[in-house]
């Protein structure tokens, strides 16, 4: 069945909006970052990383962004390019301000860390009037990243964004991603968080995500009262993860599906939301039946944490079922459902 009907006259599948950084993650890992000395680089953020993941799916992306106005700005922009991914609404900062940098940590395949410096950059200075009506109105949905909340003039910004999809039937779709370095305090994070997501019509986020965004609602919630709240709010789908335990999608016919990790040697610990989000949102997108848009995003989420990179192993539709197809001869047709 469908969970969510997406306008089919439009000519962009997802415009993403928010957080465009730059990643540099060590290749001499499995030691700390402060003795680590080769990197290697990397576009990334949340809503950049899902983009180039749709993208390499084979899905029309586009993106509201903006990044510095120099070298790293233009390694965004071209690879953005050459993923397919629509630039015309991502814009150069005019203020000298730098792209987020991010390094990493890989000190083992369960210990990972992130150092990020987010001090006056570009994609938080994105603003309103950079944001086009007639724009997301060629989109089938918005994704709007939660970091994307967390300071003027971006936070506005995403709020228009999110009126002109209210108002063109263009579907919305909230990642919270939730970094606490990016918030002034608890109050602020579930007043913007709550204000996005009482609007959203797919919810995607940790425990712990939910409970930031819940807190002014109602403290203490488990899973399925988190996931009755925002459905009564409009919401078409709601799945709240839980990493190595897995995840579960409620949907507004009342019914959830759960999903296991699919088993995999990993490299690192951080990168696998990401994957996971662009294999689901893939399923929403092809009207596939919620346990296998699961499916997919438990996949693609395994072999995110299995390589190096984040975007720039973001699998093909071919990969990503030749993975799956391998897996389940090795460990059963049910190795990741529960």
């Amino acid at each position: 069945m469908k969970y969510i009907e997406f306008p089919q006259d439009r000519s962009i599948d997802l415009i993403a909006l928010g957080r465009i950084a730059v990643d540099f993650n060590p290749i001499d890992y499995n030691r700390p970052l402060e003795d680590s000395v080769e990197f290697r680089k990397y576009v990334g953020g949340s809503p950049s990383n899902i983009a180039i993941g749709l993208a390499r799916l084979g899905k029309k992306v586009g993106f509201i962004g903006k990044i510095s106005d120099d070298q790293m700005g233009t390694f965004v922009e071209n690879t953005f390019k050459a993923e397919g991914i629509d630039t015309s609404n991502v814009v150069r900062a005019t203020g000298g301000e730098k792209i987020g940098l991010t390094f990493t940590e890989i000190l083992s395949e369960t210990e990972s860390s992130i150092l990020m410096y987010r001090k006056e950059v570009a994609d938080l200075k994105l603003d309103v009037d950079e944001v086009s009506e007639d724009y997301i109105k060629k989109a089938k949905a918005i994704e709007i990243s939660g970091t994307a909340l967390s300071e003027s003039p971006s936070r506005e910004a995403a709020l228009k964004a999110m009126f002109l999809a209210l108002k063109h039937g263009t579907k919305i779709i909230f990642d919270i991603d939730y970094r606490a370095y990016s918030w002034k305090n608890e109050d602020e994070i579930a007043i913007y968080y709550s204000i996005v997501a009482s609007h959203s019509d797919v919810i995607l986020g940790s425990r712990e995500e939910f409970d930031k965004a819940e807190r002014l609602i109602a403290q203490g919630m488990n899973d399925r009262q988190s996931a009755d709240y925002w459905l009564s709010q409009g919401a078409s789908v709601v799945v709240i993860k839980h990493g190595k335990k897995g995840s579960t999608a409620y949907t507004k016919d009342g019914e959830s599906y759960s999903i296991k990790p699919f088993p995999v040697k990993a490299l690192k610990g951080f990168g696998g939301g990401d994957g996971y989000a662009a294999a689901f949102l893939y399923g929403l997108f092809e009207g596939m039946e919620m346990i296998d848009c699961l499916e997919m995003g438990s996949a693609e989420a395994a072999m995110l944490v299995a390589s190096h990179a984040c975007s720039a192993d973001m699998p093909t539709m071919e990969e990503l079922q030749e993975f799956i197809a391998r897996v389940k001869e090795e460990y059963g047709e049910m190795v990741a459902r529960v």
